[in-house]
């Protein structure tokens, strides 16, 4: 019988390489756990895209067109930062990729919040 108390084992396949080749530019392929939607590329998108060297986020201060790279770097920007930017590790990059998710949400939620105060306090104040 199988001790239950035992953490499963991962077969050879799941294990990574162990190659770091962030920074390599446009032709390489990221590895597994770098996919993914990237909440601080979405909302911070042209102060992240300098952050991590990925220059087409600049694109973001253009009226109209912000938008739309906002949306891009949401979806493929944690690969962009890979090949653009020296990562130590697959999970440093990961933590730093996490802080900008939480900064962002942080600071859109703390203007959000701002913005829900003074519709209510203004009118309060003004009559």
């Amino acid at each position: 019988m199988a001790d239950p108390y035992t953490p499963p084992t991962a077969a050879v396949s799941d294990v990574s390489s162990g190659i770091n080749n962030s920074g390599g530019g446009a032709g390489i392929e990221p590895p597994p756990g770098v996919k993914g939607w990237s909440w601080g590329a979405f909302l911070l998108n042209w102060i992240w895209s300098i952050g991590n060297k990925t220059w087409i986020g600049l694109l973001a201060l253009i009226p109209y067109v912000g938008f739309i790279v906002g949306i891009y770097l949401g979806i493929k920007g944690r690969e962009l930062a890979w090949r653009n930017k020296r990562w130590d590790s697959l999970e440093h990059f990961n933590r730093v990729q996490r802080q900008w998710s939480m900064w962002a949400l942080i600071i859109v939620g703390g203007v959000f919040g701002l913005g829900i105060l003074a519709a209510i306090l203004i009118p309060a104040f003004t009559s």
